[in-house]
C-alpha cells in the first residue's frame, strides 16, 4: 500500500555483514595469490639477487597510474593509493625489504615521504645530514635514499642540489608531500600548554593558528620537528608541532590536527638510487648544466636552453648554483617534461650536450602520482 512504512525493502544487517565477510575472503585470498606471484620474480632472478633487484620504480609507477584510471569511487584516489602502495610494498619485501636512507631523525616529514612512497614494509634509515643520505646509497648500505629537494613557501633545498656536483647518484623518482602540521602532547586540553617546541619553519606556518588560539605560550625553535616531540614527550607543558609520525614515534596524542596557516603548503622530495631508469610513459627528466663563456647573463642562458624550444620540450623548473669550478661560475638544474631516452627530449639534450661545458643527465623518472 503506497505510503506504508513496510521495513522489509530494506537489506538485513546480517546479510549485510556475511556479505561484507565474503569480499573479505576474497580479498585476502587476491592479496596472498600476489603474493606468490611475488615469489616468482625471486626464482627469475635468482638466489644472488637483492631487493633492490626486484624493485622496479617504473613498473610501479605504471600500476599506480592504471590504479588511478580504474577508479570509480566511491574511494578517494588518494585512499585507493594508500592501499595499493601498502599491498605492493608487503610483496615486495618478501624477497627482503628495501632499505630506504632518509634525511632523519625519525618522526619527521621525510620519514612520511618515505612511507608515501615505498609504503611501510621497508626498512626506514634515518641520517643526520643530506650528505649522509648520499653516501650510505653511494656505498650500498641503503637501496634508496629520500632528501628534500624544494617547498612551495621556503624554495629550494640547496644542500640537495649541490650533493649532483659530485655524486653518481641518480634521482629514481619525485614524491609530492602536503604539509600537514599537528598541534601533539602527552596530554590534554590547550589550558595545559605553556610553551611549544618546532622547528622554525613548522613555527613560522603555525603562527596565524597560534597567534589566535594560543597566544600566551612560549614558542621555542628546534632542530627538527622530531627534537620537538622528544621534548613533549619528556617534559609536563610542553607540546609539539609536527607530522602524524612524530605522535606516533614519540607517543603522543594529537590535541589538534591541521594548523598550519596555509593548506596549499607542500615539499617535494627526491628518491635517489644508483641507475637510470627505462620509461613508465610519463616521466620527467632533471639534467645539470653549464656553459663555459659566463659573460652575456640572461643571453647566454637563452642560447644554452634554445634547443629545448626548437624540439618543443617544455621546461618546468630551472635552478641555477655555484659551479664550484672557480668563482662566478654557475651550473644550472633542469626539469623538463619527458624521459631523456624519448624522441623530442633526447633529440633536444644531444643538441644541447654540443653547447655545454658540463652536461649531465640527473635522472629520468616517473613524475609524482598522488
Amino acid at each position: 500500500m503506497a505510503g506504508s512504512n513496510d521495513k522489509s525493502d530494506k537489506p538485513d544487517l546480517s546479510e549485510i555483514r556475511e556479505r561484507i565477510n565474503s569480499i573479505d575472503e576474497q580479498i585476502q585470498s587476491l592479496i596472498n595469490d600476489r603474493a606468490k606471484i611475488a615469489q616468482q620474480v625471486g626464482v627469475v632472478k635468482g638466489d644472488l639477487a637483492s631487493a633492490v633487484d626486484y624493485y622496479r620504480p617504473e613498473r610501479e609507477a605504471e600500476v599506480l597510474r592504471n590504479i588511478l584510471e580504474r577508479n570509480k569511487g566511491p574511494m578517494r584516489d588518494e585512499e585507493m593509493l594508500r592501499l595499493f602502495r601498502e599491498i605492493m610494498s608487503a610483496c615486495l619485501a618478501q624477497q627482503e625489504p628495501l632499505r630506504i636512507g632518509f634525511l632523519g631523525p625519525e618522526g619527521t616529514f621525510t620519514q612520511t615521504a618515505v612511507f608515501k612512497h615505498f609504503g611501510h614494509s621497508v626498512r626506514a634509515l634515518p641520517f643526520h645530514t643530506i650528505d649522509e643520505v648520499f653516501q650510505e646509497v653511494e656505498s650500498g648500505a641503503a637501496d634508496f635514499g629520500v632528501v628534500p629537494i624544494e617547498n612551495s613557501t621556503e624554495g629550494s633545498v640547496n644542500n640537495t642540489l649541490d650533493m649532483f656536483l659530485t655524486s653518481p647518484l641518480k634521482i629514481s623518482g619525485e614524491i609530492e608531500l602536503k604539509i600537514e602540521q599537528h598541534l601533539m602532547s602527552k596530554f590534554k586540553g590547550l589550558e595545559n600548554i605553556e610553551r611549544i617546541c618546532a622547528h622554525e619553519q613548522s613555527l613560522a606556518q603555525c603562527r596565524g593558528w597560534i597567534r589566535e588560539h594560543l597566544p600566551h605560550v612560549e614558542l621555542i625553535g628546534m632542530s627538527s620537528n622530531a627534537a620537538g616531540a622528544r621534548r613533549a614527550r619528556d617534559e609536563d607543558g610542553t607540546a609539539a608541532i609536527g607530522p602524524e609520525v612524530a605522535a606516533d614515534v614519540y607517543e603522543l596524542d594529537i590535541m589538534v590536527n591541521n594548523v598550519e596557516d596555509r593548506p596549499d603548503n607542500a615539499t617535494r622530495f627526491l628518491v635517489v638510487g644508483r641507475q637510470l631508469l627505462a620509461s613508465s610513459g610519463d616521466d620527467k627528466t632533471t639534467i645539470l648544466v653549464s656553459t663555459s663563456d659566463t659573460a652575456g647573463g640572461a643571453g647566454v642562458l637563452h642560447h644554452l636552453l634554445q634547443p629545448l624550444a626548437d624540439y618543443g620540450v617544455s621546461m618546468t623548473r630551472i635552478e641555477s648554483r655555484p659551479s664550484r669550478r672557480r668563482k662566478w661560475d654557475y651550473v644550472f638544474f633542469i626539469d623538463v617534461d619527458g624521459h631523456a631516452a624519448d624522441s623530442p627530449v633526447a633529440d633536444a639534450l644531444t643538441e644541447l650536450e654540443k653547447t655545454s661545458s658540463l652536461f649531465k643527465v640527473l635522472g629520468a623518472y616517473p613524475k609524482a602520482i598522488g
